[in-house]
């Protein structure tokens, strides 16, 4: 048992030192970090406490990212790690952790809102061609794109293919890289902190 996660080897509140009389135990056993990295999916499971297993994901390329404002979800490929409160280096390393803001590709998204609103998005003039669609299937479609709205700052990025989007699960523990599409104030939010590191 290498990694111990006890706060016996640490120093006293004052700054002394302590005197470590008791062994590692087995409870406060702790691994490695998982560094899971953009790729072909490589997930081990892990045997824990009472047989529990946690998924391990070592490798992952692929995620469910959902639209809060549209509430729909879909499984997208993701490009790449842009932005880490944590640390500097997953960005470097393109290193998957929870809270990462990662690209996406905006395909499964943009189809979705062609299928269901029969707009086009990705194009700098909203298409709307649905010739090949019954009358039926033509008139729901146009009363649903009266209700349609998409903010100009996640319009542009489908003009570039790609969204921003951030991972809510934990690859590490569930092996999966879940999360859901930026947009709004947190939207603003993180490409204000983007901006000041590319200046930095």
């Amino acid at each position: 048992m290498g990694i111990d996660q006890s706060n016996r080897n640490k120093r006293r509140k004052t700054g002394g030192r302590r005197n470590v009389h008791i062994m590692k135990r087995k409870y406060n056993l702790g691994r490695p970090a998982a560094n899971t990295k953009i790729g072909a999916k490589r997930v081990r499971p892990v045997r824990v406490r009472f047989g529990n297993t946690k998924w391990r994901a070592l490798r992952l390329d692929h995620g469910n990212f959902a639209w809060p404002t549209e509430k729909r979800a879909f499984k997208t490929k993701i490009i790449s790690a842009v932005y880490n409160a944590s640390n500097n280096e997953f960005v470097r390393t393109n290193t998957l952790t929870k809270g990462a803001v990662v690209l996406v590709d905006a395909a499964p998204f943009r189809l979705f809102y062609w299928k269901y609103y029969g707009l086009e998005l990705g194009r700098k003039k909203e298409d709307s061609d649905m010739s090949k669609r019954s009358p039926h299937a033509r008139k729901r479609c146009e009363a649903r794109a009266k209700d349609a709205k998409i903010e100009p700052a996640l319009k542009e990025q489908f003009l570039t293919g790609r969204l921003l989007a951030c991972v809510a699960s934990r690859p590490g523990q569930c092996g999966v890289a879940d999360g859901y599409i930026l947009e709004g104030d947190e939207l603003a939010f993180y490409k204000k902190k983007m901006e000041k590191k590319k200046k930095a």
